[in-house]
């Protein structure tokens, strides 16, 4: 794909993506309004379920390419598959909620198929790697959700992600897995001009479930092209390490972990005073001071992939740790 093509495609993903989620925020006004309770960080009724517009835009654009032969990606068709199908979970989540037991099985069924088509494990050490690998995308795909609670968070992160992430694999020789990293940063980015401080539409459970089903069939993918992923895992490393790290603190003080609470430490950022857009561009600043230097070294010394990535998600948990600790909310 020549590079003009290439940006065509992602302006015609921001174009289409600002349409679509302004045609969504009108039907979600009406079928899926997020009305504030005592662990929302919102206190106005908001429609939610904008990321089906990002959804519908990049399988969209994605189906055509495949169809056209014109993008070239490890078992395309069944990574599209699955992204539509985690989509359509979310969508189904937003509308009418399933209970965590089912949700969770739905998304190992698509998770776990999605990774048996691509390795095709044919003995016990591969079949371990396709066990931990779903897990791990099952976990992504979820704590994509956990962390979709601020204003412009998810949507920045997404961008950024896709954006960094698309143009390291682009060096990399992994054209295909670049494209589709830009066409998921541009799409959310035409979301984000609805989603950004004071949002006038929520991601929802379909925006969620997508975009984190898709960052795991990057990674995989690239993992699945002989190339190394960690970068994928620095990138994502601010959400990776508040959603792991605020589960087992909700753990090990006994509390219900899987009933909605305002404990991770962006939302301590939010209740301190620091308000959604700061946390915003933190989240952002972090990315592209601290975990774009290393996930960029990855790609020129493979062998430092796990030393990187330990820098970055030890950075991202004393950082945790501090606002934890440190922030207090504000009263009133």
């Amino acid at each position: 794909m020549t590079p003009i093509l290439m940006a065509s495609w992602c302006a015609g993903a921001l174009g289409l993506s600002w349409i679509a989620t302004a045609l969504v925020r009108r039907w979600a006004a009406r079928a899926v309004l997020d009305i504030p309770n005592a662990r929302s960080l919102h206190v106005i009724p908001t429609p939610r379920g904008g990321g089906l517009a990002i959804a519908l835009v990049v399988l969209g654009i994605e189906a055509w390419l495949l169809w056209a032969g014109t993008l070239q990606i490890p078992r395309g068709w069944a990574g599209w598959c699955a992204c539509a199908l985690l989509a359509g979970l979310g969508l189904r989540d937003d509308l009418h909620p399933l209970p965590a037991r089912y949700r969770f099985l739905a998304q190992l069924l698509i998770c776990g198929g999605w990774l048996w088509l691509l390795l095709e494990p044919a003995n016990l050490l591969a079949g371990g790697r396709w066990a931990l690998q779903t897990l791990g995308m099952v976990w992504l795909v979820n704590l994509y959700n956990f962390m979709d609670g601020s204003d412009g968070l998810a949507g920045t992160q997404a961008t950024l992600t896709g954006l960094v992430g698309g143009g390291l694999a682009l060096l990399m020789g992994a054209e295909g897995i670049a494209v589709l990293a830009f066409l998921t940063a541009f799409a959310s980015l035409g979301f984000l001009f609805w989603n950004w401080h004071p949002a006038r539409i929520f991601l929802g459970d379909v925006g969620s479930y997508f975009l984190g089903g898709q960052f795991g069939i990057l990674a995989t993918s690239t993992l699945a092209d002989g190339q190394s992923s960690f970068f994928w895992a620095i990138l994502l490393g601010p959400f990776i390490v508040d959603a792991t790290l605020t589960l087992i603190r909700r753990v090990l003080r006994g509390e219900r972990w899987y009933t909605a609470h305002r404990s991770h430490a962006y939302q301590r950022l939010v209740q301190a005073g620091r308000g959604h857009a700061w946390v915003a561009c933190a989240f952002a600043g972090f990315g592209l001071i601290w975990s774009l230097p290393l996930a960029a070294m990855v790609l020129y010394q493979p062998g430092l992939g796990w030393l990187c990535l330990m820098l970055a998600w030890g950075m991202s948990a004393g950082l945790w740790w501090w606002i934890i600790r440190g922030m207090e909310p504000v009263s009133g």
